[in-house]
């Protein structure tokens, strides 16, 4: 099992916790999504636990990068957050399991079996906000949602998307009024927040 989590004293606890197990072999540790690669390039590991939001290398980036290196491993992503593009990215990118961290380790090996045997998991309660908050943005929306949050103007999203600049005018007010914003920034921090960009 490779646990990667950047909280230092969860990791800890939750490493401690799987090397109690009967059926856990060893447990490694990542503190970042790049060491989690780095370690799974020279290890074999059969289970990871990630944990979403971490430094250099996100848990979402850490599961693509699994799936596209064709790796037989099952993810669990174990997270706090309850954010419906998290969730749905994770889901499209193949993940066995995810789950909230608000579980005991008793239920957390139960799903660590659920997934060895080829089933999947995923909390109700992620279920529910994806249910009842799909995200409403395009691909295109999204694009030009990305290049607002990384500072860029009207002129600079248009010449990176090849757009007029009149169209991505307009893309700009279809977020603000999907997303119910007052302006660029604020539309860019609820889709961050919705984990949708």
């Amino acid at each position: 099992v490779l646990v990667a989590e950047d909280q230092s004293m969860l990791r800890d606890a939750m490493c401690q916790l799987l090397t109690l197990q009967p059926d856990v072999e060893s447990v490694f540790q990542a503190k970042n999504g790049q060491e989690a690669i780095q370690i799974l390039e020279k290890e074999s590991v059969d289970i990871l636990i990630l944990d979403v939001e971490m430094p250099v290398k996100t848990g979402l980036e850490v599961l693509e990068w699994i799936r596209a290196e064709k790796l037989e491993i099952k993810v669990v992503v174990v997270t706090t957050f309850k954010r419906p593009g998290y969730f749905e990215r994770a889901v499209k990118a193949g993940v066995d399991a995810y789950v909230l961290k608000e579980r005991s380790i008793a239920e957390l090996m139960q799903t660590l079996h659920t997934v060895l045997e080829g089933g999947k998991e995923y909390s109700p309660e992620l279920m529910e906000v994806v249910m009842t908050h799909p995200n409403p943005l395009t691909e295109q929306e999204i694009a030009v949602l990305n290049g607002i949050a990384q500072g860029l103007s009207n002129q600079e999203i248009a010449d990176q998307l090849y757009l007029s600049n009149g169209t991505v005018r307009n893309y700009v007010t279809n977020i603000l009024s999907k997303l119910d914003a007052g302006n660029r920034t604020e539309a860019a921090n609820i889709a961050k927040e919705s984990g949708w960009l």
